[in-house]
């Protein structure tokens, strides 16, 4: 098969990649290389087998349509975008034009070109708003959402908050518009919080690398005053490894039959939720340290819970994690160490 990936140098492209190649299909990225960590993931690549790259901008729809249209690729994995909630605040014009234009370009390439490709789409839960509608319980660690404290299913209303959330959801509806209008074979998958090897994260993406960061920091002497966190620590995620995401979408691709044309909450699920607070006394636990803070207001439309109820995708294609919460979190502190150097 061959396989054209849209951000196939980040965190979540590279690691399809390398199952891309491990699996000994043709390989093509799609890659503007600006966001940190980029150059080292094409490296690792390089290192793992043959691929075509091609260095380019989403936003450059002649450049999307012509690289459709050579490749005409089996399957698309679109996981290029702006993704930090904080440029999204700084620059909103970037955020529309990677987000929302770029995917555009990308439907437009395969309809015109290529319109038997498989669409596989890299949503968000921002989609879904600030749920500030539901009701929620503060107890000491976390805050649990009263009408959902097992996980938000795809069924509850979309609600675009902040340039990030109105980027990224229109991008959904039109991938999801296009299999409606014009039978493509598109796959959404709103994703919670994912992390592992190959994420560099920084403070405002990728928030278990970076709270690891400042955890490493503590044990090697390197943070010499408390690091600030946004909020009182209690805001809940679902956490979802990496190998995990990488079996989410293949899994997916094998079941195409089914899962086309629909949408999917993808993440750890209930029983690999994490707060803030309770992933510093695992990191507090494993490293054998005292992690020390300041607090700052909640950051805006800051969700207080999401966690994905992942029943649909294990009903429709038979995907759910087999990594769990600490297994993974002890991998992850093995990455950054080999990156804080």
């Amino acid at each position: 098969m061959k396989f054209l990936i849209f951000g196939g140098c980040g965190f979540l492209g590279s690691n399809l990649a390398s199952e891309v190649l491990k699996q000994g299909h043709e390989l093509s990225i799609y890659d503007n290389l600006s966001r940190v960590g980029t150059e080292n993931n094409k490296l690792w690549l390089e290192s793992l087998g043959k691929f075509q790259m091609f260095h380019n901008d989403v936003k450059d729809s002649e450049k999307v349509a012509t690289v459709i249209r050579e490749l005409k690729p089996d399957v698309i994995f679109h996981t290029a975008g702006q993704v930090a909630m904080t440029t999204s605040l700084e620059n909103p014009r970037l955020d529309f034009e990677t987000n929302l234009l770029g995917t555009f370009n990308v439907l437009e390439g395969v309809r015109q070109h290529s319109p038997n490709t498989a669409v596989f789409f890299s949503s968000t839960n921002k989609v879904y708003g600030d749920l500030e509608n539901y009701d929620y319980e503060e107890t000491p660690s976390r805050f649990i959402c009263k009408e959902f404290p097992k996980g938000f299913p795809e069924s509850i209303p979309l609600d675009f908050r902040t340039p990030y959330g109105c980027s990224k959801g229109a991008a959904d509806q039109y991938i999801k518009d296009y299999a409606l209008c014009y039978g493509l074979k598109t796959v959404v998958f709103r994703h919670s919080s994912i992390f592992g090897g190959r994420q560099f994260s920084t403070k405002d993406q990728g928030w278990i690398g970076w709270f690891v960061k400042q955890a490493l920091d503590i044990k090697h002497g390197r943070l010499k005053e408390p690091f600030t966190i946004s909020g009182n620590g209690k805001q809940v995620r679902d956490v979802l490894f990496a190998s995990d995401i990488i079996s989410c979408y293949f899994d997916a691709l094998k079941h195409l039959d089914k899962s086309a044309g629909q949408t999917f909450n993808i993440g750890g699920g209930y029983e690999n939720s994490l707060s803030l607070l309770e992933l510093f006394k695992h990191c507090e636990e494993i490293l054998g340290i005292k992690m020390e803070y300041t607090e700052l207001p909640p950051r805006q439309s800051d969700q207080k819970v999401f966690i994905a109820d992942i029943a649909k995708a294990e009903r429709v294609f038979g995907w759910k994690p087999k990594t769990d919460k600490i297994t993974g979190l002890k991998q992850m502190i093995n990455w950054v160490e080999t990156i804080e150097v």
